[in-house]
């Protein structure tokens, strides 16, 4: 058995557009993923989050499959248009309402609250306003936080501001894969600068509301391997880690953007010069303020080869791509989860770490004995909490582990396509189903461990 620290927080995590609907009730606005859904083209299977999982009205049936599941915590996201339809200014207290009942169910329930504040529903008024490359969205967010940890902070001690920065700059701003769509680089450089911004802003805010609040971000973190030992290999892993680790990493713990990332972009042609002039004096020291824990989401690694020289030129490779790979078509590689937790320990000592995402999508459904026999799942699961065990063992501050994802939901730009869940939905029906994977999970926080033996 691979024992677990006593203390450690189990949970499954959702956001709030995947799984919600009702994205036209009780006073909520329209968020940007509302309009780019809306908009032809742009989700795989045309569809939207407007039903999703009904978890707006279904929410007490799955605090009880958390229930069942002896979940410790959820981590839930709250829909910013929801609590205020413009952006700022007037409360939709029918919005707030629902989140406090969610909130005291939860605690009923013997299930921690896990609050993140944004996961990319930004208010569609601001984004027609300027969106996230403007100063003024960042402070909009800030006063979103202020009204949420006034409403909920006497319940709610665990606080993430927000969700994978660089999903939302890059794929909202640089290439248009997300909302709201734009394929500008500045924007998205400028996007990630005001993401970090109101995000420190928003601890020192969240800590004034909230007594004995804990307050960190979330990163989706990738970590890259060159393919070979070529200086070219070397340097495209440099290049990725910059951009997508390095470029969110450093500046909030206090060392600034990486001026090989600023360099980068200019080389790309993607900014003209290395003047970052949305940084204004102070931001830096406002970006780096002390954080309680940080939140992780881990799906795959990347092994990288230089496009810069012709293949036959380049060394040959001595890192290859695992051909287990999920329905994302991302490499199945557990061994990079501990890479990466003890690469955080060892380089930023971030404190407390949170898996707050960690999962696969496969397409099992219903089989005849009316189970979902996820056994691809099953075996992601193992495998990447044997990943978390050995990076506890290595002095790795692993403080929780969240499972992406409770049910099967919106899939971004893939709409339903993708599968997460542990929970399989009927989307005809909205019927859940636990999966095979939900009953390994259920036995694991169970016993607050691993049964390897059982696994063998």
């Amino acid at each position: 058995m691979r024992q677990f620290p006593p203390d450690f927080l189990w949970g499954v995590a959702t956001s709030a557009y995947q799984i919600e609907g009702a994205t036209t009730v009780d006073g909520r606005g329209e968020s940007i993923w509302d309009r780019f859904a809306a908009t032809p083209g742009k989700i795989n299977d045309k569809s939207d989050g407007s039903v999703a999982c009904e978890h707006y009205r279904r929410w007490p049936e799955d605090i009880e499959l958390m229930r069942w599941m002896g979940l410790k915590s959820y981590r839930f996201s709250i829909a910013w248009p929801r609590i205020l339809p413009a952006g700022r200014g007037q409360v939709n207290t029918a919005g707030v309402d629902f989140y406090s009942k969610l909130v005291d169910s939860l605690l009923g329930a013997g299930i921690e609250p896990f609050v993140t504040l944004y996961h990319w529903d930004l208010p569609q008024v601001l984004e027609d306003q300027g969106g996230w490359p403007m100063r003024a969205t960042g402070d909009a967010f800030v006063e979103y936080a202020d009204v949420m940890s006034r409403a909920l902070g006497d319940r709610v001690k665990r606080w993430i501001t927000h969700n994978e920065p660089w999903c939302i700059s890059v794929l909202g701003y640089g290439n248009g894969e997300h909302a709201p769509g734009h394929k500008d680089w500045s924007k998205a450089l400028a996007t990630s600068h005001q993401l970090l911004l109101s995000h420190g802003k928003s601890v020192q805010v969240i800590r004034s509301n909230v007594k004995n609040a804990e307050v960190g971000i979330t990163l989706n973190l990738t970590p890259g391997e060159p393919a070979s030992p070529s200086p070219e290999d070397a340097d495209a892993c440099r290049d990725f880690d910059g951009g997508f680790n390095r470029w969110f990493l450093e500046p909030l713990y206090g060392r600034g953007y990486p001026m090989d990332v600023v360099e980068d972009h200019v080389k790309a042609g993607r900014i003209p010069n290395a003047k970052l002039d949305f940084i204004q004096e102070g931001d830096l020291k406002t970006i780096s303020e002390p954080t309680d824990f940080l939140g992780v989401n881990y799906y795959s690694r990347a092994v990288l080869r230089s496009n810069r020289i012709p293949e036959e030129k380049n060394a040959p490779r001595t890192v290859f791509v695992n051909p287990a790979k999920t329905d994302m078509d991302w490499e199945v590689y557990p061994k990079g989860l501990t890479k990466l937790l003890v690469h955080l320990e060892k380089e930023y000592k971030p404190g407390p770490i949170y898996i707050t995402e960690n999962g696969c999508a496969y397409s099992t459904g219903l089989s005849a004995d009316g189970r979902v026999h996820d056994t691809q799942r099953v075996d992601y699961l193992r495998t990447h909490l044997e990943a978390c065990a050995d990076a506890i063992g290595q002095g790795v501050n692993l403080a929780g582990y969240f499972a992406w994802s409770l049910l099967d939901n919106f899939e971004w730009a893939y709409g339903y396509e993708k599968r997460f869940g542990l929970v399989y939905v009927d989307y005809a029906t909205q019927q859940r189903t636990p999966k095979d994977s939900a009953h390994l999970y259920r036995d694991v926080v169970a016993q607050n461990g691993l049964d390897v033996e059982q696994a063998a």
